[in-house]
């Protein structure tokens, strides 16, 4: 498929997946007339690195993990080592940290909203 397809397939922008190809993320191959060329398992890879930059990861640790991983099913293969899952479990630590430091933030607006919505004459 062409880039335009795995854009909208995915709702990644063009940009976006050329830049994931320059940084060796996602891999096209080329038409006669030069246009990428996208096999039919991309949108599965491009959906696996958008969820790996939300967790926070940058692209130089996706571009280790993504060889160790399969692209229909997401777990790790048999390339993972020793030295990989130490970062990814580091990853895993950092990623639940940022997860209760949300939690705290979401109970400190609960308690600002309880407080806005109770009457005036309530107010502490």
């Amino acid at each position: 498929m062409r880039i335009g397809e795995l854009a909208r397939r995915t709702g990644v922008s063009e940009r976006s997946l050329r830049y994931y190809e320059q940084e060796g993320l996602l891999s096209a191959g080329r038409t006669p007339g030069g246009h990428r060329e996208y096999a039919e398992g991309a949108a599965d890879r491009v959906a696996r690195i958008q969820t790996l930059y939300a967790a926070g990861l940058c692209s130089e640790k996706i571009a280790k993990l993504l060889p160790c991983m399969r692209d229909s099913d997401g777990r790790a293969a048999a390339t993972a080592d020793t030295y990989l899952m130490t970062e990814l479990t580091w990853e895993r630590a950092r990623i639940d940290r940022m997860i209760e430091d949300l939690r705290r933030s979401r109970a400190l607006l609960d308690e600002v909203i309880a407080t806005a919505a109770r009457p005036a004459d309530e107010q502490p």
